[in-house]
């Protein structure tokens, strides 16, 4: 479990965590279909169904399985830890091998990984795995391409990626600087930006939040004229809050903000 997440408390919290995104309705965001979940320091997987594009892979839902590309943001294991199941399940449904892009950072690790399941499934584990360091490019396909950019979180070499086009951003986590960051000003720009706030109320401070890494809801309210994308997609809500306490905060959003911001709350 990632440092600075909270052990479940209750029944609510546990089984919140374990929930499938098979059923849930997505959101619609500029016109892409958008779904998931994300639960700080459970789970973090965000879907593009109509690109076939997973962002993390978290516990791997089911519905992660059929995108064809799987891009991981960092090693916490609450955004890889499904990772060997979502290359495993493929192969028994005999779909193609999935490309996945990993920060450069944690490539030969996750190398190592892949053959040390090999080695206990006796399984080829077939995959197409990309490192990207900051600044690079790849190619998904002829329209699609991703580009790293750096974040700023508790473990080094944060690197999470923008599709060009049709312009997503996303950020994993990541405390407020990568915002203002001058080399982020794409990012900023995206028309989707898929951002971390874990903390949105005052029972847990600023200062809390950076100690582990992570982004608070007033600093970006603090921000928000650096933010000129089209809709911003909040994720990684601790578990600490209900769906409702997520909804009132987001609702009260100020004018800069309110309207084009939206929260993934599947499975609180």
């Amino acid at each position: 479990m990632e440092a600075g997440t909270e052990v479940p408390t209750s029944a609510r919290e546990i089984r919140g965590s374990d929930k499938s995104s098979k059923t849930a309705k997505d959101l619609e965001i500029e016109g892409y279909p958008v779904g998931g979940l994300s639960i700080g320091g459970h789970e973090t997987c965000v879907l593009f169904p109509t690109l076939k594009i997973a962002f993390d892979i978290g516990r791997c839902p089911p519905r992660a399985v059929s995108q064809n590309f799987l891009l991981i943001s960092h090693a916490h294991m609450d955004h890889i830890g499904g990772l060997p199941m979502y290359v495993a399940t493929r192969g028994l449904y005999r779909m193609k091998p999935p490309t996945i892009i990993v920060p450069i950072s944690v490539k030969e690790d996750v190398e190592k990984l892949f053959e040390i399941h090999r080695k206990m499934d006796q399984s080829e584990l077939k995959h197409n795995l990309i490192g990207l360091d900051v600044g690079e490019e790849f190619y998904l396909r002829k329209d699609l391409k991703v580009k790293a950019f750096r974040t700023y979180h508790v473990i080094p070499s944060q690197i999470t990626y923008t599709l060009t086009e049709p312009e997503i951003a996303f950020t994993g986590d990541t405390m407020s600087d990568f915002i203002i960051d001058e080399n982020n000003t794409d990012v900023l720009r995206a028309k989707i930006l898929v951002l971390e706030c874990t903390f949105v109320n005052d029972s847990i401070t600023v200062e809390h939040a950076r100690d582990y890494g992570h982004t608070h809801l007033s600093e970006i309210i603090s921000h928000a004229e650096r933010l000129q994308n089209r809709a911003i997609l909040l994720i990684h809500f601790s578990a600490r809050y209900t769906v409702e306490e997520i909804q009132q905060a987001v609702s009260t959003l100020p004018h800069s903000l309110a309207g084009r911001t939206y929260a993934l709350t599947e499975g609180f």
